[in-house]
């Protein structure tokens, strides 16, 4: 199972980015996926989830700001992210579970600046 998450980058504050993350070894259509962040010095926590029937949840700091989707036929996730604030400021993980076992993406470094 491989997670490939890019589209990170510096951003200004109230600006977007739009995350990605391909995902192979997986039957992707079946496959409940997420995003984390980790901000420096602080935990993991999840962002965004979008279940296989398409069912989706957000944190409360991200709601009317990001967007998760997922595109069955790429087997890619995405995270649109608009209005960034400079608590935005992580890594930013996508992650699945199979058969039993999580599975990370790399990261991607998420900067805004004020």
């Amino acid at each position: 199972v491989q997670l490939q998450a890019s589209g990170g980058g510096l951003v200004q504050t109230g600006g977007s980015l739009r995350l990605s993350c391909k995902a192979s070894g997986i039957n992707f259509r079946l496959a409940s996926m997420h995003w984390y962040r980790q901000a420096p010095g602080k935990e993991r926590e999840l962002v965004a989830s979008v279940t296989r029937d398409g069912s989706i949840d957000y944190v409360n700091s991200v709601t009317g700001r990001f967007t998760i989707s997922r595109d069955n036929v790429r087997r890619t996730l995405y995270l649109q992210m608009n209005s960034l604030k400079p608590e935005d400021t992580a890594v930013y993980y996508c992650a699945t579970r199979w058969y039993d076992r999580n599975f990370w993406g790399q990261g991607t470094l998420v900067t805004v600046s004020s």
